[in-house]
């Protein structure tokens, strides 16, 4: 079987039988594009003919191009699962991947934002249906720790104002049902009524719309993050990701279980949630070593 037909087998699996969300697939698809790029190039046009030193050779070769290791270990479990599903359909002998060890990836502690930094951010002048609009965003952002794949697919039928929750979908198109806390609420509530000035000709089910109203897209939820950032004089480096890990963050430090917080950021796998209790370790050694008398040795008189 030539590689391009091992490619689409494996992608029509994901799309048929597992009901991945597109996002995912386009990053499959990314993903194995460029391995199989790699293999053609060095000759190997048919998957029988791929050798685990081929695979090695391919994450060498994007080693050398200064590719992050997170994305490396990226590439590497979907060509992994790739070969898994052509060995299981018996389109291979032998899954090449099988002995390939997962680079060691460095923790890194995300950034976060003070509940001060926090309160200051969302503390936004409510004048234009736009001001509206971002205010509910950076709430229910912030207020249920959402993705912001997660936020800009929220449609009007996920809100339940009745049981108080909202309905998102997630990685891999599994869904959450997430509370909505009090100030989420009011300001959803205040934009629904604003909403109507942003509906031009073309009617959207979604739930925040451009100024051409149209759904908001990354891009644009980034632009809106980052003018108001500059107006509130925050200096940080913060991405729509910050406030997720804000909320985490301050969950943890008001004593909210892990087990619950992983819950609600969807995480598969609590070791990704455990990330968080660094983050409070970090701040707490701070706060050590500000504030304990016994930390700092006067000088001698």
């Amino acid at each position: 079987m030539k590689v391009e037909d091992g490619l689409d087998e494996y992608l029509n699996y994901c799309r048929f039988e597992r009901h991945l969300a597109n996002n995912t697939l386009k990053s499959y698809y990314y993903d194995l594009k460029t391995y199989i790029y790699y293999l053609q190039n060095q000759g190997i046009n048919n998957i029988d003919n791929i050798k685990t030193e081929n695979v090695e050779a391919y994450l060498k070769w994007l080693s050398n191009k200064k590719t992050a290791t997170t994305t490396m270990a990226h590439q590497l479990t979907t060509i992994r699962n790739f070969h898994k599903h052509l060995f299981r359909q018996h389109l291979i002998e032998n899954d090449v991947t099988d002995s390939l060890a997962r680079p060691k990836l460095r923790k890194k502690i995300p950034n976060v934002l003070s509940a001060e930094e926090i309160n200051n951010l969302l503390d936004i002048p409510l004048e234009s249906a736009f001001d509206y609009r971002n205010k509910a965003m950076l709430e229910l952002m912030y207020g249920s720790g959402l993705r912001i794949s997660e936020l800009i697919n929220v449609t009007l039928d996920d809100i339940d104002f009745i049981n108080c929750v909202i309905r998102v979908l997630g990685k891999g198109s599994k869904e959450r049902i997430l509370p909505l806390g009090e100030y989420s609420i009011d300001s959803l509530q205040k934009y629904l009524q604003h909403r109507p000035e942003l509906v031009k000709k073309t009617n959207s089910n979604m739930l925040f719309l451009n100024n051409h109203g149209k759904p908001i897209t990354r891009q644009g939820f980034f632009k809106i993050l980052k003018k108001l950032l500059d107006k509130k004089n925050i200096s940080k480096t913060v991405t729509p990701h910050t406030l997720r890990h804000s909320f985490a963050t301050h969950l943890l430090d008001n004593g909210a279980d892990l087990r619950s917080i992983q819950e609600l950021l969807g995480h598969a796998d609590i070791t990704t949630t455990k990330i968080y209790t660094h983050v409070s370790d970090k701040r707490i050694r701070e706060e050590y070593q500000k504030y304990h008398p016994r930390n700092h040795i006067e000088g001698d008189e």
